[in-house]
């Protein structure tokens, strides 16, 4: 069996209407995709009058009449498909089409990998926190910052505190001193109820920065026996006299 029969053999076409209506049943594995109805045009699905041609070998065929298309596709023993719908005429290529869909939803699948989604994370102080916890939270908001997402800072106010606010605004100008080198400012702190919130994004170069930031100390560890070998006195040697002979 030829494989466009095979192919084809997959593929299950029903009546809607007097629209013919393909579904593509791939098989990956032994498990089978969800059934998908195409974008592309088809066969019999073609409404235009002339189309321009491409051919299997992908030469340009030219602009000929849908019947011929269909009559040469038929030949070869392939499908005629509609792959630029929006022009005139629209262009058609003979073509094993299941075997294209499978190709285009593979790269699809692949870019989709590729794709990285923004998320905000939200990191949460207090008015009065701590050295050793701010130094913890901002710890973890450089961790987010390395897989690329966005940071939103919120201190939270309590009772008493509210007539505090510059306390919180303390906290958020200082994060911004220490992670500027690494951060944009997406938005200035805003004050809300009790709530006070800035947001920053990383630096597109964060990657590189981060990772220079780790060979500064190793390089500065290996200088450090050097300095102490300086700094270490000169050995001391110690001549003997020869004792007096009488």
């Amino acid at each position: 069996m030829k494989q466009a029969e095979f192919w084809r053999q997959s593929a299950a076409c029903f009546i809607s209407g007097k629209k013919e209506v393909l579904i593509i049943r791939i098989k990956k594995g032994k498990a089978r995709t969800k059934e998908v109805v195409p974008k592309e045009r088809i066969n019999n699905q073609i409404v235009a009058t002339n189309v321009r041609l491409i051919g299997a070998d992908g030469r340009q065929i030219g602009v000929v009449s849908v019947r011929e298309a269909l009559r040469r596709a038929e030949e070869a023993d392939l499908d005629l498909v509609e792959i630029s719908p929006n022009i005139d005429p629209p262009v058609c290529r003979i073509l094993d089409f299941s075997k294209y869909y499978f190709e285009k939803e593979k790269k699809a699948k692949e870019a989709r990998k590729k794709q990285h989604e923004v998320e905000v994370k939200e990191i949460k102080f207090g008015p009065n926190t701590e050295e050793h916890d701010f130094n913890f939270k901002k710890t973890n908001a450089i961790k987010f910052l390395k897989q690329h997402n966005k940071v939103k800072f919120t201190v939270r106010f309590r009772g008493r505190q509210m007539a505090h606010k510059e306390l919180g605004y303390r906290v958020l100008d200082k994060l911004k001193a220490e992670l500027a080198h690494i951060v944009d400012i997406d938005s200035e702190p805003v004050s809300d109820r009790n709530l006070l919130s800035m947001v920053v994004s990383p630096k597109k170069e964060i990657d590189r920065i981060l990772a220079k930031e780790t060979k500064q100390p190793e390089a500065a560890s290996t200088e450090i026996p050097a300095a102490v070998e300086a700094l270490e006195p000169n050995p001391v040697t110690t001549v003997t006299e020869p004792e007096n002979q009488e």
